[in-house]
C-alpha cells in the first residue's frame, strides 16, 4: 500500500466491528508512559475496515471532568505490554502531550497520519516493509 491509497479509518465504536476477544478489548484501559506515569485512558481504537487492523488508539487524557479533556492518537507500534487493565507505550508523557491534535476541518486524513508517524518516529502502516505489531485483532484476520 501507498500513501495515495490510504485507506480511511474509522473508529471501532462508529463500525460493527469487533475485537475478537473481550479479553483482548483495551478500550478503557488506563495508559501510561514507558516510565509507568498514568497518561490516560483509550477512549476508542482507531481500525482500518479494509485490512481489519487497529491503527492507533485513541486516548483521552488530561482535563478535568471532561472539560478540558484532550484526544491523541498513538500508533499501535507504540504499545509495548498490555497487562490486566493498563496498556504501557514506549514513548514518554511529554511526546504524548505534544502530539499533533486532529480537527478534520484544519487537516485531510492522510495529512494527520503522516504528521503522527513523524512525531512518535514510527514508520507509517502503508510503507514498504511495515510489520504490523502484536496487538488485539479484529475478527476474520491473522
Amino acid at each position: 500500500m501507498n500513501s495515495s491509497n490510504i485507506p480511511v479509518l474509522t473508529r471501532l465504536s462508529d463500525t460493527h466491528q469487533t475485537i475478537t476477544s473481550d479479553d483482548e478489548d483495551v478500550r478503557g484501559h488506563t495508559v501510561t508512559d514507558r516510565s509507568g506515569n498514568e497518561l490516560g485512558k483509550i477512549g476508542d481504537l482507531i481500525v482500518d475496515e479494509v485490512e481489519r487492523k487497529v491503527r492507533f488508539l485513541l486516548v483521552e487524557h488530561g482535563g478535568f471532568l471532561g472539560i478540558g479533556e484532550k484526544k491523541s492518537y498513538i500508533p499501535v507500534d507504540a504499545v509495548a505490554d498490555v497487562t490486566g487493565d493498563q496498556v504501557r507505550i514506549d514513548r514518554t508523557g511529554q511526546q504524548i502531550a505534544d502530539a499533533p491534535t486532529y480537527d478534520p476541518e484544519l487537516v485531510e486524513q492522510k495529512e494527520f497520519y503522516d504528521r503522527v508517524y513523524e512525531h512518535y518516529g514510527y514508520a507509517p502502516f502503508w510503507g514498504t516493509g511495515y510489520v504490523y505489531p502484536p496487538f488485539p485483532r479484529l475478527p476474520g484476520r491473522p
